[in-house]
Parts: C-alpha cells; structure tokens; sequence
C-alpha cells in the first residue's frame, strides 16, 4: 500500500487520556451510524434498479460531496502534512470509491441482508490489523464476544443459503459475494489507515475530506449517471438522494466520530448489530419474514458486541 509505516501506535486524544468510555455522544453516534448502514443494502438494492452499479456510486457521493465540500471551504481546517496525505487519499479511494463501487457490483446477484453479512466480517479483519499495525489490545473478553457475534452471522448466512436454495438459486452467491468481501477489506484497512489522523484532525473533517475524495475518484461516471436519472423511475431516484444524504453524509460522519473515540478494533464491534437491524428494516420495508434461524442468529450478534464492551 505504501512505504509509510503503519506500526506506530498513534491514538486519538480522546482515547490517550484512558480508556476511552461509551459516553452518550459517542453511543448516539453508534446507533445513528449502525441504524443508517443496515438501510443501506435495501437502498442500493433499490436504486441498481435504476442505476448502474459505478454510476449509482458517483451520484450518490456527488450528493454527499457538495455540503461536505462547503463545510471545508467554510471551517478552513488545518491542511494535512506530507506524511498524512496518503491517509487522506486512502479514506476517499478506498473507504468510499473503491468500497461502493464493490458492493454495488456485488448487490447486482447478492440480496441486501447477504450482503449485510459478508461485510460484517470487517471487525474481524479490523481487529486483527489493529492489534498487529495499531499496538490496540484486544483482550480474551474481545475476541470471546467477536466468537459469538461471528457465530451468529454465520447462522445468518446460513438462514440466507437456505433461502436461496428454497427459491432455486442454488448453494453458492458466485462472484457476488466476493466483490462484497473486498468491500469488507476496504472498510477494515481504511479503518486502522485513518485512525491516526485523529490526533491531529476532527472527525468531520477527515469524513468530509473523504466523500470529497470519493465523489472525484467516481465523477468519471457521472455523465452517465445523469443520463441513467432522466429515465430513472422515481423509487430509483429517491434510493439514490437517500443513499447520498444519509448512509454516505450523514452516517460516515458519525461513524468518524465514533472511530475518533474508540478503538479501531472496538468501534467496529459495533457494526455486528448491522445484519440483525438490516433483517428487521428489510421486514418492515420490503415485507421480507425473517425466519427463527435469523432471529436467533441476530441475537447472538448483538449478545457478542454487549460481552465486548461490557468487559472492558
């Protein structure tokens, strides 16, 4: 990735006076982002409808990318240093261009609750990269919690396989779902990338930096984006503005702040409620009857992220 090294632990102010505590803005801007991120799979589901994959993802950030850029031009942050830049540039190429674009080519075949699944192996991954490149210790309590949500996202997965193959579609996702898994990496190494940059400047600002980034990394595709828009159906239309404003303006700034206050490892932990809250979104907006499979499957994921921080 780069011959910056990534093995010097450099925390965020908030997490190196202590151990960092769940505080109420800082739990406020977990369910905000957890709540948002679950709709999200429905909503790119809805608007591939009336979208390509590349340009459902550069209309998408080009909305976000406008308040974003005005908030910057607005607040005059401090400019990031040499040996920042490529931190910056990574949020913006990889947590927003490269990440929508696969998990929007992987939605064309994967369901949205699938989907919702196979990122959320992203803890996993973050954990892993945190404790070898950020020095973040992530104790027995840590990893038995991450067991138990891992388990009960398997069990989603498998109440999803058993779906598909119940409608005809056989045992395997296909490619699909490997696009997916390389949205999941892109989310984990933006993750422990980014969280340096924490130190020094505010979350908003880094998350604004990035949808500015991503949206210019997409523009390539927003001709044809708006070419897609005048034939777009107005459902089509409404997943687009929605995906722009809340999953991507809204939720990632809330995710940044989250991130800024906790752990890497531990912030994402959280995103384990995604499955189980995307299940209830998809029943509630789509009419999709979760089975008692999936019901007992998203207990186990939100019983794992409480053992993880009730330990702590």
């Amino acid at each position: 990735m780069s011959a910056t090294p990534l093995t010097v632990p450099c925390p965020s102010p908030a997490v190196a006076k202590g151990a960092p505590r769940l505080d109420g803005a800082t739990a406020f801007a977990v369910v905000v982002t957890v709540i948002i991120w679950a709709s999200a799979f429905a909503a790119i589901r809805a608007g591939l409808k009336a979208f390509g994959p590349l340009e459902l993802g550069a209309a998408r950030f080009t909305i976000a990318a406008v308040p974003a850029g005005l908030y910057l031009a607005f607040i005059r942050p401090a400019l990031p240093r040499l040996n920042e830049l490529w931190r910056f540039a990574a949020g913006g190429l990889l947590f927003v261009a490269l990440y929508t674009a696969l998990l929007n080519m992987g939605e064309r075949t994967v369901p949205a609750g699938a989907a919702a699944f196979i990122i959320n192996i992203n803890p996993i991954i973050t954990a892993v990269l945190a404790s070898f490149l950020l020095g973040e210790r992530f104790g027995r309590w840590g990893w038995i919690g991450t067991a138990v949500s891992f388990s009960g996202i398997g069990l989603i997965a498998l109440n999803e396989t058993m779906g598909n193959e119940a409608m005809g579609a056989g045992l395997h996702l296909g490619w699909g779902a490997v696009l997916v898994l390389g949205a999941a990496l892109c989310n984990s190494v933006t993750t422990v990338v980014q969280k340096p940059l924490f130190a020094r400047h505010k979350a908003l600002t880094v998350s604004a930096g990035n949808m500015v980034i991503g949206a210019l990394a997409l523009s390539p595709w927003l001709p044809g984006a708006y070419a897609q828009a005048q034939a777009a159906p107005l459902p089509g239309l409404m997943a687009a503005l929605y995906l722009g404003v809340m999953p991507s303006l809204v939720a990632y700034a809330t995710w940044t702040v989250v991130l800024s206050r906790l752990p890497a490892a531990r912030a994402s932990n959280f995103l384990y409620s995604a499955p189980p809250l995307a299940m209830l979104l998809g029943y509630l907006w789509l009419g999709e009857v979760p089975t008692l499979l999936g019901v007992i499957g998203g207990v186990m994921a939100l019983g794992g992220v409480a053992v993880v921080n009730l330990k702590r």
